[in-house]
Order: C-alpha cells, then structure tokens, then sequence
C-alpha cells in the first residue's frame, strides 16, 4: 500500500484547504484511514479518522472545522479545513490501517503513512 498526499500549501489565516489521500493498490476490507499533522518541534497528533464502514472521528478541536472523506472508487481519502488560524500549520499526513481502534489518533497503530504535505497558515 502508497499512501501519496497532496493539496497543502500556503493560505491565509480564516482560509480552506483541502489535501487529498490516493492509495495504491487499497482493498475493501475493514480498514481505518487517518490524517495527523505534525507541527515543528510537536509531537504528530490526529486530526480525524474514516472507518470503512464509512464512520468518522475527530480531534475536538477539530470537529466542526476540518471534515475528513473518501472517495472509494478513486482510492483517496480527503481532508477539508475551514477557518484556518497560523495554529494549523503543520506537515499533514495520511495513514492507513486494515482495522479500526477507539485508540484512533494514536500514531504508533497505524501501519503505512504517507510522505507528506505542508500547510502554512499566516
């Protein structure tokens, strides 16, 4: 499985991005898809999670601004973010794992991460 992000850039605070997830070679089973980010000298926190069976989690400081996707047919998994404040810059990852735990934003179950997009907010 590749996991290959993109869409982040550069926006002004109270601006949207929406990054994009595409996975190789996924399948239909049971499977948690995850994006995290990860700010300089932070630690990679989660930001939201899909379940296969279409569910969804959030971080709460989250919920209400970023809303996570999929697009199965194509394979990619998406994250939209609203209102952005220089507080979200990060590098975003995505992340995949063939089940789901409540231990969601945890960062050490997930199995294969993607290489990474920046979104700066100023």
């Amino acid at each position: 499985v590749q996991l290959v992000e993109s869409g982040g850039g550069s926006v002004q605070a109270g601006g949207s991005l929406r990054l994009s997830c595409n996975a190789s070679q996924w399948s239909d089973k049971e499977h948690c898809l995850g994006w995290f980010r990860q700010a300089p000298g932070k630690e990679r926190e989660g930001v939201a999670a899909i379940r296969s069976d279409g569910g969804t989690v959030y971080a709460d400081w989250a919920r209400g601004r970023f809303t996570i996707s999929r697009e199965s047919a194509a394979n990619t998994l998406y994250l939209q973010m609203n209102s952005l404040t220089p507080e979200d810059t990060a590098m975003y990852y995505c992340a995949a794992r063939w089940a789901y735990e409540d231990r969601w934003n945890f960062a050490g179950i997930y199995d294969y991460w993607g290489q990474g997009t920046q979104v700066t907010v100023s």
